[in-house]
């Protein structure tokens, strides 16, 4: 039997708990069933054994000698009632000297071990392809010096014997087999019961990971009113582990913060000498070189604009941000409008099609956001010649829909399922950082929504939020 302490993998808890406690009972039911029918076959053997030694005693008094010959006082109605069963018939044998048949049933077996004179022997044997249990007593008789021996035998048959042992084991394990039942029963209701305080765990340990990662509250300690002492550590380990957790995210988004902070003021100024220097300087190999620190210096402070979206996004003043109603349809076209002119000098055509309305509870200076990062990625990656566009539907009563699509190279697959992660880049185009299509994830959670991209036929791609119409509760 495999070690109970050795886990099983891809096993419940629940149907180990129930595997260790059933598969013995189990295995004690058989056991006992075995050692049942073993003990009614022994005290069925003993009342053998005691009735054909009375039989085999009584037999031998009936049997008296006359000098040198024998007399045997057997009547015919006692002969008629040991043969008169024949599934449980006892059968006899007389003989003198002993095997030489005088009286009886002549196919009796012989015994198998040495016998005593006057003590009788028993022994198990077959008489006409049956099982048989004889007892066999020898004696002398006649006169000295001419003394013979004389053997006397009774056999019955082990057929009632062992009806009698099913007719008890049966009887036995009928209320054996209900106990069983009723004893199983109640080890799953136990079990099922104890395991519940794992079950109200396991949902609030779920709960949180789903709040925290939509962005609706942070990471709080779990609390369990009632339950065992074990679950109860368990708890405060995971407490403690969640405590490490928050502190390393606060003091991630707060190195993230200050840094982008403190280097935003020096790559303004770094900037402004550098567009100032371009329109003083006429060198054309020193105008080369400062175009690339610009264009270097705006990839900068792009990647820390973007840097702090992210951080505040994921900070506790995006969490506690009202939502309000917020006209979906009216903010997406707005959003568009700001960024004509941008499209239009990329020779990009960006537009709006959808609902002319559609009243949603969310966030609004978030959801702007997020279109501004669909949008720039859109124009970034579709290339000149491109076709843009923003769009709001209603996809039932309960979601919308915004999304950003083109008609640009798009992504294959692979490419695809990587989208959201954070610092990846679908080209080596410059100006992009990888963090954009990140931030619209995040804020989609926040208001328990879903990011969904799609390939376009024949060419193109579709990114969209799926938003509840309502604030989730």
């Amino acid at each position: 039997m495999p070690n109970p302490a050795r886990v099983l993998p891809g096993v419940s808890l629940k149907r180990q708990l129930l595997l260790w406690l059933l598969l013995p009972q189990l295995v004690l039911w058989l056991s006992g069933g075995f050692l049942a029918w073993r003990v009614a076959l022994q005290n069925g053997e003993k009342g053998i054994d005691q009735t054909l030694t009375q039989s085999v005693k009584a037999l031998a008094r009936q049997i008296k000698p006359t000098g040198n010959g024998l007399l045997v006082d057997f009547p015919r109605a006692a002969q008629d009632i040991l043969e008169q069963d024949p599934q449980d018939r006892i059968s006899y044998m007389v003989s003198s000297p002993p095997g030489k048949f005088l009286l009886g049933n002549s196919k009796l077996p012989p015994p198998t071990d040495a016998v005593e004179l006057g003590e009788p022997l028993l022994y198990h044997g077959k008489l006409e392809g049956r099982p048989v249990r004889v007892a066999l007593l020898e004696m002398d008789y006649g006169d000295a010096p001419d003394r013979l021996r004389l053997r006397v035998q009774v056999a019955q048959s082990l057929t009632v014997r062992e009806r009698i042992a099913e007719e008890l084991l049966a009887q036995m394990l009928l209320p054996m087999g209900l106990m069983g039942l009723v004893l199983s029963a109640l080890v799953y209701a136990g079990v099922t019961r104890g395991l519940q305080p794992l079950k109200r765990l396991e949902a609030q340990i779920e709960q949180a990971g789903r709040s925290s990662q939509a962005g609706t509250e942070p990471l709080l300690p779990i609390e369990l009113t009632s339950a065992p002492q074990e679950v109860h550590s368990l708890t405060s380990t995971i407490n403690r582990l969640l405590e490490a957790v928050v502190r390393g995210q606060l003091k991630e988004k707060q190195f993230l913060n200050d840094a982008a902070h403190q280097l935003r003021t020096p790559l303004a100024g770094l900037i402004g000498q550098t567009e100032l220097a371009l329109r003083e300087s006429q060198e054309p190999l020193v105008r080369e070189r400062l175009h690339k620190v610009l264009a270097a210096a705006q990839r900068s402070a792009h990647l820390l604009h973007q840097l702090l979206q992210l951080a505040r996004s994921e900070s506790g003043a995006a969490r506690q941000a009202s939502t309000q109603t917020v006209d979906l349809a009216a903010l997406a076209r707005e959003v568009a409008r700001d960024w004509a002119n941008r499209a239009l000098n990329m020779g990009i055509d960006l537009g709006y099609e959808g609902l002319e309305q559609l009243p949603m509870t969310g966030t609004p200076l978030l959801l702007r956001e997020a279109l501004n990062n669909l949008i720039d990625n859109a124009l970034h990656y579709a290339g000149s010649g491109s076709i843009v566009t923003v769009s709001v539907q209603a996809l039932d009563e309960r979601t919308a829909q915004l999304s950003v699509e083109d008609d640009g190279p798009g992504l294959d697959e692979a490419q695809r399922a990587q989208m959201f992660q954070r610092f990846w880049r679908g080209s080596d185009k410059p100006g992009g950082c990888g963090l954009g299509l990140a931030i619209v994830q995040e804020i989609t959670w926040r208001h328990h929504g879903q990011t969904r991209v799609e390939a376009l036929t024949p060419r193109g791609l579709r990114v969209s939020m799926q938003l509840p119409v309502r604030a989730a509760n």
